[in-house]
């Protein structure tokens, strides 16, 4: 269906791929995976043809319809939701459109079709039916209100969206357009869990074949069945899932280790041979012939271990065993029509020390809102948030990237918010978070959202908190990154209250749940992998 072969390609001194080759079958479900920048976006580009190799082949069924969804929407203007998303649906769109345009034409007397044009009709009909285009609005629809768009904005100009409302029109058009291949670059951003779940479901019954990229690590585990590593200028093929990659690679790398330890030895034992017999003449012959050999050796690399972040809380000042205590606790937003908007009434809950709270909810319900009333944020519109006896509250919010200064660079950003420390533990905490030499120098305003998080995460780290609340502290880091924090969040001895729609990660971390929902607050005692099973 899809194969690259024996392609290369490079931005002036930066190599990204050396001879490397992928085969994408029909019905593949393939997660590919790799560091950032080693080319996995690279990867959709060749296929789609926006990229040319410098050298080798990338080939495409020419019958193949390919959808791709990228981060970067391009401009959407000028029809509504609905339409905008109709519009991608292809041929079949353009079908539709022809056969409105000649329906019409069978009206006007003025104006008759022509038998050629009545012969075009029937032909395009029968394609539209094939295509099962009458259902097409139909399906749209469903689509749009599983990933979360409800039917009072169908209707809506598309310039009026958000750009994550937006990405979600775009992810909409794609799956309307049903291509043979799916290529889909982090889906899962902008996304909240419930509508997760739902396109979860949709893909794994997609019957084409799917090339997707995803930070969510069991979103991927869930759908993907191979894994295709991108990194060190190659593509390497795994025939499993996730996790089947993460052993099989260990296995590979620990082999790779053995086999040049081995070859280092044999080299060793020929060179001394050589060294040894290299002014003996009546040992020439083999001393040469040992010489040859040796250069034709390929020398076995071992490919450099990808760099993550390293996260360490350091030692803590015990809180209460009451860390926060809310009553009556209500919240409501005043609308620019004057009127007030609630979002949840009558919230009564206690955080006790070291627990591990994941708050759960639909989007909308008001979980990030929750956050904000405890940490102070926003005050409530009645009852009480008390926090503890000598909590020390560090609150990381998924916009706190938009709180830092763009016209610093990252160590004058850490530097004024962590007047006490030295340049050279500001430095040292830099680099755990993978901003070490040059990369402290960058100005704010080039980050990604990714290293905005890193930025923001390294802040809270290096303060002495006992009680981190967490609103989607995943966005926009990669898997490494995601278990890097998962790992420290484990050990932590604080109190933790967490909001993320990464289900692997609050499952081996959440010893209880507090759920809102239509304005109530639910509280489960136990992990959250058992109130998913409550959940159904």
């Amino acid at each position: 269906m899809i194969t690259l072969s024996q392609v290369s390609l490079a931005y002036g001194s930066r190599v990204l791929l050396t001879q490397a080759d992928l085969l994408v079958r029909p019905g593949d479900k393939i997660g590919l995976v790799g560091p950032n920048g080693a080319g996995k976006t690279t990867i959709f580009r060749l296929i789609t043809g926006e990229e040319t190799p410098d050298t080798g082949q990338v080939n495409l069924d020419p019958k193949v319809v390919v959808g791709y969804f990228s981060q970067d929407v391009g401009e959407m203007a000028g029809r509504s939701v609905l339409a905008e998303v109709l519009a991608g649906a292809g041929k079949v769109a353009a079908i539709g459109e022809q056969l409105s345009e000649l329906e019409h034409r069978m009206g006007d007397t003025s104006n008759p079709l022509s038998d050629k044009e009545m012969d075009l009709y029937g032909e395009l009909q029968h394609e539209f039916m094939t295509r099962d285009g009458y259902d097409l609005e139909n399906r749209a629809e469903t689509i749009l209100e599983g990933l979360g768009i409800s039917s009072a904005r169908w209707h809506e100009p598309i310039e009026t969206l958000s750009g994550g409302w937006k990405m979600r029109v775009a992810l909409a058009r794609i799956l309307l357009l049903n291509p043979d291949a799916l290529l889909i670059d982090e889906p899962t951003n902008h996304l909240d869990l419930e509508t997760i779940v739902w396109l979860e479901a949709w893909l794994k019954e997609f019957p084409g074949a799917l090339v997707m990229t995803s930070h969510d690590r069991e979103f991927m585990t869930r759908i993907c069945k191979r894994t295709v590593e991108v990194a060190n200028q190659t593509i390497t093929t795994y025939s499993g899932d996730y996790d089947f990659y993460l052993r099989e690679r260990e296995i590979r790398r620990d082999n790779l280790i053995a086999a040049k330890a081995r070859q280092e030895a044999m080299l060793a034992k020929e060179e001394e041979f050589i060294a040894r017999f290299a002014a003996r003449a009546s040992h020439a012959a083999q001393v040469q012939s040992r010489v040859k050999a040796i250069e034709k050796i390929e020398r076995i690399e071992i490919p450099r271990e990808t760099k993550v972040m390293k996260v360490q809380f350091g030692a803590l000042k015990r809180s209460g065993d009451v860390v926060v205590d809310f009553k009556g606790l209500s919240k409501a937003w005043q609308l620019s029509n004057g009127a007030r908007q609630s979002v949840f009434s009558g919230l009564d809950g206690t955080v006790v020390r070291t627990n591990k709270i994941a708050v759960t909810g639909v989007n909308g319900a008001g979980k990030s809102t929750l956050l904000k009333v405890i940490t102070g944020q926003t005050d409530p519109s009645s009852g009480t948030s008390v926090v503890g006896a000598s909590v020390q509250l560090g609150y990381f919010s998924q916009y706190s990237g938009d709180l830092l200064h763009n016209d610093r660079t990252i160590l004058e950003e850490l530097q004024d918010r962590l007047p006490r420390e030295s340049v050279g533990s500001i430095k040292n905490l830099l680099g755990a978070f993978q901003f070490s030499g040059e990369d402290a120098d960058k100005r704010i305003s080039v980050l990604s959202g990714g290293e905005k998080s890193r930025v923001m995460l390294a802040c809270l780290l290096a303060s002495p908190v006992n009680f981190l609340v967490l609103d989607e502290p995943t966005n926009h880091l990669d898997i490494a990154s995601r278990e890097v924090l998962l790992e420290a969040l484990q050990q932590f001895e604080g109190t933790v209250m967490i909001v993320s729609h990464d289900r692997y990660f609050l499952k081996h971390l959440a010893n209880r749940v507090f759920e809102i929902d239509h304005g109530t607050l639910r509280v489960y005692e136990g992990p959250y992998e058992e109130y998913l099973a409550t959940k159904g």
